[in-house]
Formats: structure tokens, sequence, C-alpha cells
């Protein structure tokens, strides 16, 4: 949590943090203002102090808006700073930026970086400024930096805001069953009242529409991929593909709130008007992982035992997990389980990337997906929920919705 920082930044031997960038999809922007039509900006937190906004004068009633304190980049004369410079614009942003940290009381220490901005952009103002500050040292975080510590824990606020959009996704979700469900079947295949078969792409454009209706955001898309496609976890279904009666659909749903800020991430199964045994068999495996490992989670726990008992779990199902084979393809192929936010995916890690100091903590959103994926026999299925975990050590799912297999459709 924001509160954490302080001593985050002190056990990180950090003096600063330093944000670049808009506060649109810019997650550690917005972790502090909020999203706000503010491009190009700088912030800098200082220890113990309050953070300082530095805008263009042209968008400063929306950064006044933030309840940051500001400060115009327009006050400063850049034409100025240009011609002394040789009219050279890396050496003039950089004696830019130097004024505003000196005017931010950033001087000397270790500072941490965090944004979003071109790479090489970046890195070229960056080494600049290095050179003109050699008081300042420019920390370069790589894994769990210091403010992702404080933003995998969320108050009150924060969790508030995701079980909205949560809801919301949960409505979505719904609305695409109860199309689904109205349509009717010819041959096998789910068509309209045209007789023309309903594909991927149709109902992926009922998705983004309701989405938007709701003021919602798919930066990342939707996945809905029936049979084969499904049997890839990350393939997001081909618009072309006729969705077929008795075939596993896999539907994994992440929007966002608009400007980029807190993520949903959910995910059902479904079959349309009935399920092969196969399909029911795979479905039954998963869906008891879920409802044991639900049943089973609780804060203080390593992120890689979790990981271990779902493995555990089917691989006395007779199914292949990562933990026997980390390269697999089919069986239970991806972690269990990962960190939500303003970030879809966010520490803690629990897959192939998890140490020991991922730890399941209260105060964490984290989502709990286990899967099961099988290329060759065309078969796909996984459940995830977002799961809030309390500050008195019980978990919550944000959105319960019903875990069905089949939806029902005109004969």
């Amino acid at each position: 949590m924001k509160t954490d920082l302080p001593t985050l930044m002190q056990a990180g031997n950090l003096d600063a943090l330093i944000v670049l960038g808009d506060a649109f999809h810019n997650p550690a922007m917005v972790y502090f203002t909020g999203v706000a039509h503010v491009s190009g900006a700088l912030l800098v937190v200082k220890r113990d102090q309050q953070p300082l906004l530095f805008c263009h004068a042209m968008e400063r009633e929306e950064a006044a808006a933030t309840g940051i304190p500001t400060r115009s980049i327009t006050d400063y004369d850049y034409r100025a700073i240009f011609a002394e410079s040789g009219k050279d614009p890396l050496r003039a942003n950089a004696q830019l930026f130097q004024m505003m940290l000196k005017d931010a009381g950033v001087t000397s220490g270790r500072v941490a970086v965090y944004g979003q901005n071109d790479a090489g952009r970046a890195h070229a103002l960056l080494s600049a400024l290095e050179e003109n500050m050699p008081q300042v040292e420019f920390a370069a975080e790589f894994h769990k930096s210091t403010l992702m510590q404080a933003r995998m824990t969320k108050d009150t606020a924060e969790v508030e805001r995701m079980r909205n959009i949560a809801r919301q996704t949960t409505e979505v979700v719904g609305q695409v069953a109860e199309f689904l469900s109205s349509q009717r079947a010819k041959n096998d295949i789910l068509v309209d009242k045209k007789g023309e078969a309903i594909t991927v792409g149709t109902v992926k454009s009922k998705i983004n529409l309701w989405l938007a209706e709701r003021g919602l955001e798919y930066p990342e898309g939707t996945i809905f991929a029936p049979g084969r496609e499904g049997s890839v976890p990350h393939n997001m279904g081909n618009p072309a593909s006729p969705l077929r009666l008795g075939v596993p659909i896999v539907f994994d749903i992440f929007p966002i709130e608009a400007g980029g800020g807190f993520f949903a991430d959910f995910t059902r199964t479904w079959c349309l008007g009935h399920a092969s045994d196969e399909a029911q068999e795979l479905y039954a495996d998963v869906r008891f992982v879920y409802e044991t490992i639900m049943t089973e989670l609780k804060p203080d726990t390593r992120c890689i035992d979790i990981q271990g008992r779902a493995c555990q779990l089917f691989a006395e199902r007779g199914h292949a997990t990562m933990a026997e084979n980390p390269a697999t393809k089919e069986g239970f192929v991806h972690g269990l389980a990962h960190g939500l936010g303003l970030d879809v995916h966010e520490p803690p890690t629990f897959g192939r990337g998890a140490t020991e100091e991922d730890i399941l903590q209260r105060n964490m959103v984290v989502t709990i997906e286990p899967g099961l994926y099988y290329p060759e026999r065309g078969l796909g299925t996984r459940i995830e929920d977002a799961v809030y975990m309390r500050p008195d050590g019980k978990s919550e799912i944000l959105a319960p919705y019903p875990l069905d297999l089949v939806i029902p459709v005109k004969s």
C-alpha cells in the first residue's frame, strides 16, 4: 500500500522515486495520480514527503484535480535552455529535468525510476542526467521493485474499485451467456436468425460493445477460444471460427477501468448445448482443483507451495504438470495464480518465475486459475476468479459467478 512506501524506500536505500510519462495507461503514474489527462509528466516522490507533479500548463487543471501539488513545466524557459545547450535536444532535456529535480529537492542520493517512455529515449535521458548530476544514483530495479512491493497490497478504496470492475465484468459475461443461449443450432453449429453461423468474431463484437457501454476498455483483447484454439492457454480465438455444439470454449476476459486503472481477470469454460464425456471429465478435474485450492487458501503461505499443491492434485488425477516437466505443453502448463491490480499480471508469482520471496499476504488480490490443456485432443478448460485476501485472513471472490459448464441453446 502507499502507506508502506516510506518503509519500503528505506529498506531499499532509496531517497526518492521518479515516475515518467502520461497518466493514461501508465500504472506507476496512475498509482499516484489516478487516471488523468496529463501527458509527458514528471512525478517526484521524496521519502516521507508528499509527491510533486510537474506537468504542462495546458493540462494544469487536470493535474490539479489529482490532488497532488503541481509545478508547470512551461514555467521553465525551454527556448533559453535549448539555446544554451547548443540546440542539442538531449542536452536541453537533461538540463530541464535536472532543474525540475533540483526544485523538487533531489540533488543527491539514490533514486528509483519508473513509468512508461520509449526505452531508447529514457536510456539516453537518464545517461545524460547521470553526467549532469554525479551525486545522484539512478537505481535500476528489475525484479519486484520498491513501487511494485507497495502495489502488491491494496487498501480499502482500491479493493472496492477492483470489486466494482469485477462485478461489471461478470455482468458482461452474463450477457454473453444469455446471447448464446438465445440462439439456435443448425447441423451442430450455432446460427443467427438468418441461419448464418455465429463466429468468435460475432461474440467478441458483442463483448466489446457491452464493455464500452460500461465505460470499460480492453487494451489486451479478450480470449474466446473454442476447441483446439482453447487448448493453447493464450490463444485469443480465430474471429472466423464458428461455434459448434459440445465443443469447449475458453472465455477469458480482462478489461480495465477507462484510461488505465485497475484490471479484472475472469475465465469460464463453456460447452454449448451439451458436453462430451471427455470434456466433462476434464472440466470436473479442473473444478475439483479450483474448489480444493479455494478452501485451502490462507495468507502467509509461499506461492510455490500453493502451486505445488495444485500440481499434486492434478497429478493424482493422471495429468502431466509443470512439477514433473516444466516444459510440458499438455496437462497443467502454467502458474496457478498471479497478482492482479494496475497490471493484469503482477506479483506475487506462482509459476515458473516464483521465488521464496513470493508469499500470499493479506490485502492482496490474486487470481486463482487452474486449467488443463490437450492440443492433440482439441480440449482446453480453465476456471478463474479474482480473490481478495482480506485483513482477517479469509479469502473473498470479488465477483462470484456460476461454474456451469453447459450453456443451453435452442434446438
